[in-house]
């Protein structure tokens, strides 16, 4: 599951992997924290340290969603995934698993809201939302599944993707 920060991405795994009988969570910026000194976020400089971070998240990810997978429990991923790039480095990562890839789209103004109504401590500073949108739409706009998730709680959100996701949001490496 992906999607722009504040669209909801932590709240809505957490309630799939509850509701699944035999599941893991696997959160990219706790993975991204376990690096604890000379770490740099995805956004961070230098670039390329930052890329190399996010690629090193990324396989490490993808290793714990086969080691779950393997071991009889669905992974669900939480990750900001941008642009195509990185999606075919995931798949290309689980070339024997079924990926079902959805993408929350509740919209910017929703994503900003959400983020001031949570705990103060994880608040986040973002200011690149419509570069950030326009890029994921540009380069994901016909992968997987685009949810808007607006006008939905959390809770319905995670039933729908249960109910509905494997008929809108399977995806296959180009």
């Amino acid at each position: 599951m992906t999607g722009m920060p504040g669209a909801g991405k932590s709240t809505v795994t957490r309630l799939i992997a509850e509701r699944l009988p035999h599941s893991a969570r696997l959160d990219g910026d706790f993975v991204g924290r376990l690096i604890v000194s000379g770490r740099v976020g995805a956004l961070g400089e230098p670039a390329e340290e930052a890329a190399r971070q996010v690629e090193l998240c990324n396989r490490n990810l993808c290793t714990l969603a086969n080691n779950f997978s393997d071991a009889g429990f669905t992974p669900v991923i939480d990750w900001v995934i941008p642009d195509r790039e990185q999606l075919d480095f995931f798949l290309s990562l689980l070339p024997a698993r079924r990926v079902l890839f959805v993408v929350l789209a509740p919209g910017i103004e929703m994503c900003r809201y959400r983020n001031t109504i949570r705990d103060p401590r994880e608040q986040f500073a973002f200011d690149g939302y419509e570069d950030l949108e326009a890029r994921m739409r540009r380069e994901l706009g016909d992968a997987g599944w685009w949810l808007d998730s607006a006008a939905l709680t959390a809770e319905e959100t995670a039933d729908l993707i249960l109910r509905e996701a494997g008929r809108h949001a399977l995806v296959s490496r180009l």
